[in-house]
Parts: C-alpha cells; sequence; structure tokens
C-alpha cells in the first residue's frame, strides 16, 4: 500500500484534536474522575455531587490540583488518538481495497473500530492507569509520571486492561454513528480534486460538533457502567481511612468493584456520575472531532507536500 498519506493525516489531527480537547476540559475530568472512584454509603460519601470536589480545591487552595496529572494525561491522549485514528483509517482503507467496495457498512466499520481500539488499548494502558491514578490522589499529593509507574509492578500497570478492552466498544460505538452520519451528510457532495489525488471530505465546525456530540452521547450511555467500574480500578488507594484498605484490594478486580458499587450503592450506583460522563465526553469528542475535521485538510496538504518533496528529492539523488 505504500506510503498511507490519508491514515497519517488523520492520525496527526485527531491526536492534535485529542491534545487541545482534554487541555481545556482537564478541570472537569479530574472534577468527574474523583467524584466516578469514591464508593462509599449515602451518609458516608464526601462527594455529594461533582461540585463538591471543586469546591474542596478552592477551599483548601489547591485550585491547580485540578490540573494534577495533565502532562501524563495529554501524553496518554496524544498517543492514544495517534494509534486509534491511524489504526481506523488504515484498516477502513484496507477493506475498502480488498472488498472492492466504494463504501463501508455498519457491520465492517464496528469491526475495524473495535480492532483499532484494541491495539490503542494495548498500547496507552500505563498511561492510563498513571493518569488516573494520579487524578484521583488527594489534592497536592499526585506524584509524577515517573514516580508512579516505578512504584507499581508491571501487572499493576495494567490494570483494568480487561475492562478497557471491552471498552473499545464505546468509540467502536461513537465514531460508527459519527461516520454514518457523516456519510448522509456529505452524500451526493463532489470530492474537490487536487491533482491526480482527492483531499478527504471535510464537515463545517458546527455539523462536526454536533455530530460529535450526538454519537458520543449515545456510546456513553450504552457503556457507562464498566467506566465507572475501569475508573474504581485504577484509582489510587485513599489514605483516609485505613479500614477499606481491604476493600480497596478487592475492587481492583471487575468483580470486586461491580460487588461495592450493588452494596454499597445500590443499582442507580452503576450510573453514578453520568451526568458529569456526559458532559465531559461529549464535550471533549465534539471538540476533538471538530477540531480534526477543520485541520485535516490542512495536514492532508502538508503531508501530500512533504511526500512530493521526499520524491523529487530521492529523483534527483538517484540522477547524480
Amino acid at each position: 500500500m505504500g506510503f498511507d498519506l490519508e491514515s497519517l493525516s488523520e492520525a496527526t489531527s485527531g491526536a492534535i484534536g485529542a491534545l487541545v480537547s482534554t487541555t481545556v476540559l482537564y478541570p472537569l475530568d479530574t472534577c468527574k474522575t474523583k467524584y466516578q472512584a469514591e464508593v462509599r454509603t449515602h451518609h458516608q460519601q464526601k462527594y455529594r455531587n461533582i461540585s463538591d470536589v471543586l469546591w474542596e480545591a478552592i477551599s483548601t487552595r489547591r485550585v491547580l490540583s485540578l490540573y494534577q496529572g495533565l502532562g501524563t494525561k495529554n501524553l496518554q491522549s496524544f498517543v492514544s488518538q495517534f494509534v486509534y485514528f491511524y489504526g481506523y483509517s488504515f484498516f477502513k482503507r484496507l477493506y475498502l481495497e480488498k472488498s472492492g467496495n466504494k463504501t463501508i457498512g455498519t457491520r465492517a466499520n464496528l469491526i475495524i473500530a473495535a480492532a483499532a481500539g484494541a491495539c490503542t488499548v494495548i498500547v496507552s494502558q500505563p498511561l492510563d492507569t498513571a493518569s488516573s491514578r494520579m487524578q484521583t490522589s488527594e489534592f497536592g499529593k499526585a506524584k509524577g509520571l515517573w514516580k508512579t509507574l516505578s512504584e507499581t509492578t508491571w501487572s499493576e500497570a495494567f490494570d483494568g486492561l480487561g475492562i478497557s478492552l471491552l471498552l473499545t466498544s464505546n468509540p467502536s460505538i461513537q465514531y460508527t454513528v459519527f461516520d454514518q452520519l457523516k456519510q448522509r451528510l456529505l452524500m451526493g457532495k463532489p470530492s474537490p480534486k487536487t491533482g491526480t489525488e482527492s483531499s478527504p471530505e471535510a464537515l463545517s465546525a458546527f455539523s462536526a460538533f454536533v455530530l460529535g456530540a450526538v454519537s458520543k452521547c449515545v456510546a456513553t450511555c450504552l457503556t457507562y457502567p464498566a467506566i465507572r467500574c475501569k475508573v474504581m480500578i485504577q484509582a489510587a488507594e485513599s489514605d483516609e481511612d485505613e479500614n477499606q484498605e481491604a476493600d480497596q484490594k478487592t475492587q481492583k478486580t471487575v468483580s470486586g468493584a461491580l460487588y461495592a458499587i450493588w452494596k454499597r450503592e445500590g443499582i442507580l450506583g452503576f450510573f453514578k456520575g453520568l451526568n458529569a460522563q456526559i458532559l465531559k465526553t461529549v464535550l471533549s469528542s465534539a471538540l476533538l472531532l471538530m477540531i480534526k475535521e477543520k485541520i485535516t485538510k490542512t495536514t492532508w496538504v502538508l503531508m501530500f507536500a512533504l511526500r512530493r518533496y521526499l520524491f523529487v528529492t530521492r529523483a534527483r539523488l538517484n540522477n547524480t
């Protein structure tokens, strides 16, 4: 297949969009994660709602601690989105070339998205675990990335890998819904030509934002109980209550997390923080896809120019 220009431009633009959206919404993400990680009976809860987390940071004069782990999260977001978008675009092009079809169906799209998601999880899981532990640490007590990873075993670095692989259905659903809606929206529009190749079609910023929000909302609602369990498994251990140390260890498994939620919070506990999760992930994904759609063409042109430059340079070297 040679140099896969479209896959590389998709991956680069997706990774840049992830960096911007992660940085802008990080304080909300920290509050949401700390709220989700707490599993206690109603009368023992430290955080009644997500605003209590924000108030704690303000009252203890540790507002900047809302950004603890931002560097790690940005690194994880960049790596995961680059791997995901490259894998998704590469597998999609490969499928279309091998099958001879001009469009991709919903079932094939789900399989391709799941494959790209599985590759992404395996590559970025240690960074994901580290960023979750930094976010759920007490304000002002978060450790750096290297120290966090050095204090964990190899198996602990991959805490929640199984449930993370299960959650590959989340971006699979999201990008399948987004891609299908995008195809319908752009159906009938001729592709602009640039020489012998055409640059990727792009949505307007508003259309990409709306479709991104809708697609992520659908995916989040369907997979939220698993998302809550994943946060609990990866959360840092609390120093506040030593009597709960044994319970925290049992929560490091999927079955233990499910049992803890059921025992202490009931069935509604599986959806604790859903509104905050939807707000954060919908805004994040909408921003990511909006930015990605707007810079994809620019990235494609830059990549095309770079390939032409390398081709011309190589030709001149061969002639000398």
